[in-house]
């Protein structure tokens, strides 16, 4: 009897020690987890001065989502989840994919406070908004491209013969910064439908992080302070017919309030260093604002009927629409040569 008490209560206590480590451990998530993000990204990752009478901030990703509605040709989406979320947004993609615009649920001209996005804290952080997105694409060899995603839910454009231009709901701006073993080599500045590169070395930085301006209203990303002439795609001056204005406004840390992401070009997927983090609203093809309002439209003016006048334009693509795979680090553009400026300038 003592032997059979000796081969059964073993076997019980070792039953009920794997019944317990098994409630102890969590469920499989169904998101992939990445390994750490590079340190590197990290260390020199951009600080963004934000223009100081700008009165349109970054803003919350998924807060977008919920201000606006799905649209093709300015009618609502059948079929489309509700709630929308960042979590299901590429379904989309089966509705109209790049035809569909998130369209505001108010009238924008009323300034509605969601616009506004939100106000850097003293050390940068924006509390309680996730409005960057970094994704880290490695080439192999060392080769390692980091896009530093900012995201506003309004652009305010510039001002032409006293009427504002291309005003749009939704704004994706970009640095990225190609790495050759974990060293940072050069830098990229979205601007407009273009803008600049220059090598790491010659920009200003704060400690080891490269620093930029983000532009009043158009939140264009600039290599330096003052006023810029951006009426010729890539080429900056210091004044002429369109500017954008910047000055060292408020400080914004976009890592502070960021999503990180490994993206496989491969596969074109996207895996949360987390595994937590939304990855589904990353393959979202459609638009991120309001398509451009017909003629038609009271809102809507134009200098001299002028199409590339129109005070109000259609909101932008995506992470996704931005050449996470590029070969240089410009922004690819057929009839632009990429140069990386070994000089600061405009």
């Amino acid at each position: 009897m003592a032997s059979l008490f000796n081969c059964v209560v073993p076997v019980l206590v070792l039953t009920a020690c794997l019944q317990e480590t098994s409630r102890a451990l969590p469920m499989e998530s169904n998101k992939r987890q990445a390994e750490a993000v590079p340190p590197f990204v990290l260390t020199f990752a951009p600080k963004i001065w934000l223009q100081s009478e700008d009165p349109y901030f970054p803003s919350d990703i998924g807060a977008q989502v919920v201000h606006t509605q799905p649209e093709v040709n300015y009618n609502v989406v059948d079929g489309a989840p509700n709630p929308l979320t960042l979590d299901n947004l590429a379904s989309l993609n089966d509705l109209g994919g790049s035809n569909v615009y998130l369209t505001s649920v108010d009238d924008i001209t009323k300034n509605p406070s969601w616009l506004e996005g939100v106000k850097p804290d003293g050390n940068g952080k924006q509390n309680g908004a996730t409005t960057s997105a970094v994704i880290v694409n490695d080439h192999g060899s060392g080769n390692v491209d980091a896009f530093y995603m900012y995201f506003y839910a309004y652009n305010r454009g510039n001002t032409v013969l006293g009427q504002e231009i291309g005003d749009h709901v939704g704004d994706w701006e970009h640095n990225m910064i190609r790495f050759k073993d974990g060293v940072p080599q050069a830098i990229w500045y979205s601007q407009h439908s273009y803008g600049q590169a220059f090598t790491y070395a010659t920009v200003e930085k704060q400690g080891e992080r490269p620093v930029g301006y983000s532009a009043k209203g158009t939140h264009a990303i600039f290599a330096t302070t003052g006023t810029h002439d951006h009426t010729i795609p890539g080429l900056n001056l210091p004044a002429g017919p369109i500017q954008d204005y910047c000055d060292q406004g408020t400080l914004w840390d976009p890592i502070a309030s960021a999503y990180f992401y490994k993206y496989d070009a491969a596969s074109n997927t996207f895996t949360a260093y987390d595994g937590a983090s939304p990855t589904n609203w990353l393959q979202y093809l459609g638009k991120w604002g309001d398509q451009q309002y017909p003629d038609s439209d009271p809102r809507q003016k134009k200098i001299f009927g002028i199409s590339a006048t129109a005070k109000y334009s259609s909101g932008p693509s995506g992470p996704q629409d931005k050449s996470l795979n590029r070969p240089d680090v410009c922004l690819p553009k057929d009839d632009m040569e990429c140069f990386v400026s070994p000089f600061l300038r405009p």
